[in-house]
């Protein structure tokens, strides 16, 4: 991989969501500041001093797990890290997208800078190294309960010593010929290298930056379905009003309200009059609260996301500052999950009002628009059938949204009976956000659908005309039945593909 002039820099400051994910996703180049690789060493030498008095320590000196009992012969330090990342590689399941190993890798170097970890400077430097060139271990998807993403790691550190399996530019092959094609050598480890590599969360966590960068920016699309859905639908702006909002101003609804506003600005909507109801139904009305939301739950994740990538969830931890190690549960991630299934609660309240806005602009009863949006008649069936599949969608948003956090059986010879289960939390977030890009396309087509059969085209406000505007450039207007599938599909990949290069609002482009 070429360096570029896309560049991450860990200087010894928290590194952030944004650096995860343009590491991850825009390949962005590491570099490592003098005074992190100068913490890196301070931590190492103090493992060192552990190891030449012999001090019992965790995965240094005594076996893991129920085997904290066992002490480690001296001549089995080495062996026994080599053994560690091998020992782990239970995972099964197909392989993580190579976005998400590089967010994982890049995770992990991140919870090295903090300075806890102990690992030695070579294997540091040779992880990093790694993921400049390119070099992408095959990691399976399943098998980590989130008490330390032990699976998903130790085959990350399996390849990197060159067992296993690794792609390298688009290429998938022995991850010993991989390191030789990357000019890499397999990590030198040392004493407590080998726990080191599998010992933290950073699949939960790399996970957990991409899914922010994706909410973040599917937030603005939803936002202008909404808005584009009011115009059409001629709903009562009175739900943004600040000062009914400012009476009782409930996490993020006023913010909401004001970027509808601000979409909607220019819109014959707020003329005197225009609304046709006094009260509209609740997905209409509450979008501010429901939105609200969603946006206190994202900010919600986030933080916890950072308190992550700030921090050494390394068990031991080295406080280098002491000179001492120390065993902990630190790595535990119940916090952490439960920001997450918060967040997946609230996407799918979104994704119900989501759904039953869309349902509603197609019915004459509500909308007074054509049944289903047709304007060729009832003869043919517009955007009937595609009432199935916002239900399906919806549908499935909902069951993902229940709780997966709650205990695992206990494993370890019961020492380990607390687990967070945070990578299928992540996992389900990422579903979930997903469905949400398909729903928020549909209600983006039908709403651009109803604004033309409303006749309302040249009354939109300035952000509602852009959407219409990257909608119509993407999707012709229904007439004549067709297969409507491909419309959709193109939609969600637009907002995709815009999620992933750039945080700016629709029409603004």
């Amino acid at each position: 991989m070429n360096k570029t002039n896309n560049i991450v820099s860990f200087t010894g400051a928290s590194p952030t969501v944004s650096d995860i994910t343009a590491i991850a996703r825009r390949s962005a180049w590491i570099e490592v500041s003098p005074d992190v690789e100068n913490k890196i060493a301070a931590a190492r030498a103090v493992v060192e001093r552990y190891l030449a008095a012999d001090r019992p320590v965790y995965g240094l000196t005594t076996a893991l797990g129920a085997g904290v009992d066992t002490r480690l012969a001296t001549d089995d330090l080495i062996a026994f890290q080599l053994r560690v990342p091998q020992a782990r590689a239970v995972g099964v399941g197909p392989a993580l997208p190579r976005e998400t190993v590089r967010a994982m890798m890049a995770a992990r170097i991140a919870g090295m800078t903090a300075g806890g970890s102990g690992v030695s400077l070579p294997v540091f430097a040779g992880l990093v190294a790694a993921l400049n060139a390119g070099f992408h271990p095959v990691v399976p998807s399943l098998g980590s309960i989130g008490a330390a993403d032990l699976a998903p790691l130790a085959h990350m550190g399996r390849a990197l010593l060159g067992d296993g399996e690794a792609e390298l530019d688009g290429a998938i092959m022995p991850a010993r010929d991989a390191l030789s094609k990357a000019d890499l050598a397999p990590l030198p480890i040392a004493p407590k290298d080998g726990h080191v590599l599998v010992v933290a969360n950073s699949l939960s966590v790399g996970k957990a930056c991409l899914c922010i960068e994706d909410i973040e920016r599917l937030f603005d699309w939803s936002l202008a379905a909404v808005a584009l859905n009011f115009e059409a639908f001629r709903a009562n702006v009175s739900a943004f009003d600040d000062r009914a909002l400012a009476a009782r101003p409930a996490f993020g609804q006023r913010e909401v309200a004001a970027r509808l506003r601000e979409l909607l600005s220019g819109s014959s909507l707020f003329v005197d009059g225009a609304a046709r109801r006094l009260q509209d139904p609740l997905s209409y009305r509450c979008t501010p609260q429901v939105w609200g939301a969603l946006l206190h739950a994202v900010g919600e994740a986030r933080a916890a996301t950072e308190i992550e990538l700030a921090s050494s969830g390394d068990n031991p931890v080295v406080l280098a500052d002491e000179g001492l190690i120390l065993s902990h549960g630190n790595f535990d991630m119940t916090a952490f999950v439960l920001a997450w299934e918060r967040l997946g609660q609230a996407i799918a309240h979104c994704a119900a009002a989501t759904a039953y806005r869309t349902m509603k602009i197609m019915s004459p009863g509500m909308s007074e628009l054509p049944r289903f949006l047709t304007p060729l008649g009832q003869s043919r069936t517009g955007f009937a059938t595609v009432q199935k599949t916002v239900s399906a969608l919806e549908a499935e948003i909902r069951h993902l949204a229940n709780p997966v956090s709650l205990m695992p059986i206990p494993v370890a010879d019961g020492i380990e009976d607390q687990a967070s289960m945070a990578p299928s939390v992540l996992a389900k977030i990422e579903a979930m956000i997903e469905r949400m890009r398909y729903l928020v396309a549909i209600e983006l087509v039908a709403s651009a659908q109803a604004v033309e059969l409303r006749s309302v085209a040249g009354e939109l406000g300035s952000g509602t005309l852009g959407a219409y505007r990257q909608v119509r450039q993407l999707v012709a207007p229904l007439e004549e039945d067709r297969a409507q599938g491909p419309d959709f599909q193109r939609v969600m990949e637009f907002i995709a593909e815009t999620a992933a290069k750039a945080g700016d609002m629709p029409g603004e482009r």
